[in-house]
């Protein structure tokens, strides 16, 4: 019974970083059709700010609010930066583009700041642990859970609730349409950039609260968790976005639970596996999204 409530914890822990970072990622692609390449640097420039700012008398909460500020300026840097002259142009300008502002901000902190891990400063919470039906478990695992529920409830509410939300639906449905109907196209894509770069932020928080430093490349692995699991979920789809995080983490946590020893070492070898098997039954992911949308 233990066991199997730490399993549930630590499934809802890793799903829940899992489907904001899916979501982040494919909030943009549900609009533009485009995957945003440089949403790994999101993470990377919240932890940077965390460390620059690590030295200053600040709270930590307010050293929070300044990454996670830092990554919504850089996700609509990435809009005006990487997307919006070349949008229209092609796919593989974009592709290009969105690649060349990545490899342009990882240099920048290797150069800037450097190119060593860094510590950044994290509260006591963060390497605690706490007692629950029984087990013992990190209390991070309990901040992620309870972060990642907080976020999609609101994410949800604002989708359904507000005209913005209800906005940027209609443009990820039929984005000419949506245009023809007086939706303010850049308003729509720079929202969607801003709320990649507030979910980007919050999950940098929650992962480098689990590694302690951060590197130049520290968003290179969220970027591929959040590409598989949107490609697992639907690319289209932000609920699929999520199922399919949370999907991933299962699979990840049933891995290392069940994988003996000297097998963990292959453990993404079998994870990609089953990712294949799950394409090769759904080849467009397990939700499916508008099939009229158009990126123009």
């Amino acid at each position: 019974m233990t066991a199997a409530i730490q399993f549930v914890i630590d499934v809802l822990s890793l799903g829940g970083a899992y489907a904001l970072m899916a979501l982040g990622l494919v909030i943009v692609y549900g609009i533009l059709r485009l995957v945003n390449f440089a949403y790994g640097e999101l993470i990377m420039a919240a932890g940077y700010t965390l460390y620059l700012v690590s030295a200053s008398p600040l709270p930590w909460l307010v050293m929070a609010v300044l990454a996670v500020g830092a990554a919504v300026v850089t996700g609509i840097a990435t809009d005006y930066v990487a997307f919006r002259p070349v949008r229209a142009k092609s796919v593989t300008a974009v592709l290009i583009t969105s690649f060349a502002f990545s490899t342009l901000l990882q240099n920048a902190a290797q150069l800037l700041i450097s190119p060593r891990p860094r510590s950044i400063p994290l509260p006591e919470v963060f390497s605690d642990t706490v007692t629950l039906f029984g087990v013992v478990t990190p209390a991070r695992n309990l901040i992620t859970i309870a972060a990642a529920a907080v976020l999609l409830s609101l994410f949800t509410l604002a989708m359904r609730r507000t005209v913005l939300g209800i906005a940027m639906r209609a443009a990820a449905t039929h984005f000419t349409m949506a245009r023809m109907l007086g939706v303010p196209a850049n308003l729509v894509i720079s929202t969607a950039f801003a709320i990649s770069g507030l979910l980007a932020g919050t999950v940098a928080l929650l992962w480098l609260g689990r590694i302690g430093t951060v590197v130049p490349r520290v968003g290179l692995e969220p970027l591929l968790i959040a590409f598989i699991a949107t490609v697992i979920g639907g690319m289209r789809s932000l609920e699929g976005a999520v199922l399919g995080g949370f999907l991933l983490a299962f699979i990840d946590t049933a891995l290392n639970y069940s994988l003996p020893q000297d097998l963990l070492k292959f453990r993404d070898a079998f994870t990609f596996s089953l990712v294949i098997l799950i394409l090769l039954w759904r080849p467009a992911g397990l939700v499916r999204g508008p099939a009229t949308g158009q990126r123009t």
